[in-house]
């Protein structure tokens, strides 16, 4: 039931959500292993605590053998993998007909084929094992859908699909699902918007009323320090003022 010592992977852990996820699972005592591809950034995190209780790797989701490395690594130091966190994802909103093509293929690379790397990285171990977490972030986008969301709120989709069709799944190898799905969050996804006047107008929507990464972590955190018998499928959150 406790998070003390079970060893959780992070992916998209160097900034916003999984930084603050690692460094609050870390303080409650896991064995965090964490990967993005700011390097400089995962060292600094684990530079907080204690040798050899957060470990790092450079980490790009879009290839599947750097997802497997680092869960690699987890299973090598630790012995184990207890929580697969998928956390990587990519948010460059824009309309259809603007035809950011390169975009959309970037968003189905991070948001939905890195999830399914890690999933293929983590699931073989889960089942030998018998028992295991994989939590994904989804979003409030993976429920409704507004003007400029349309491929983002496409992928947040697929993974409700996913997780659900993960979860069906492996009930006999007890393997838990968990989506995380937050509304405005304060971080730094929002500057992946190439559009200036769309970027600066979600930037202040987040300054003024989203709520911090650690709110999303805290989440996270309820959602593994559950005990055996209980799945917590999905957490959504939103700031208190957010109407959509």
């Amino acid at each position: 039931m406790s998070i003390k010592n079970k060893v959780v992977v992070i992916t998209g852990a160097s900034s916003g959500i999984g930084k603050a996820t690692a460094e609050v699972l870390a303080k409650a005592g896991a064995k965090v292993v964490i990967g993005a591809r700011r390097a400089d950034r995962l060292k600094e995190i684990a530079a907080e605590f204690e040798k050899g209780q957060v470990l790092y790797q450079t980490t790009d989701v879009t290839d599947r053998q750097s997802v497997k490395n680092l869960v690699d690594l987890a299973q090598q130091h630790f012995g184990r993998v207890d929580v697969l966190y998928n956390n990587a994802g990519l948010m460059p909103i824009s309309e259809l007909a603007e035809l950011k093509v390169d975009e959309w293929e970037k968003m189905i690379d991070v948001n939905i084929k890195g999830v399914l790397y890690g999933i293929a990285a983590v699931l073989p171990l889960m089942i030998a094992q018998q028992g295991g977490q994989i939590i994904t972030t989804d979003s409030v986008a993976g429920h409704v859908v507004h003007p400029g969301t349309a491929v983002y709120a496409g992928t947040k989709y697929a993974i409700q699909a996913i997780m659900d069709g993960l979860r069906q799944e492996q009930v006999d190898n007890h393997v838990k699902t968990t989506m995380i799905s937050p509304g405005v969050v304060n971080t730094e996804l929002y500057s992946t918007i190439s559009n200036e006047k769309t970027r600066a107008q979600i930037e202040k929507s987040e300054k003024e009323e989203g709520i911090s990464p650690v709110d999303v972590a805290n989440a996270v955190a309820y959602a593994i320090d559950q005990p055996d018998n209980v799945a917590i499928n999905e957490v959504l959150l939103r700031p208190s003022t957010q109407r959509v």
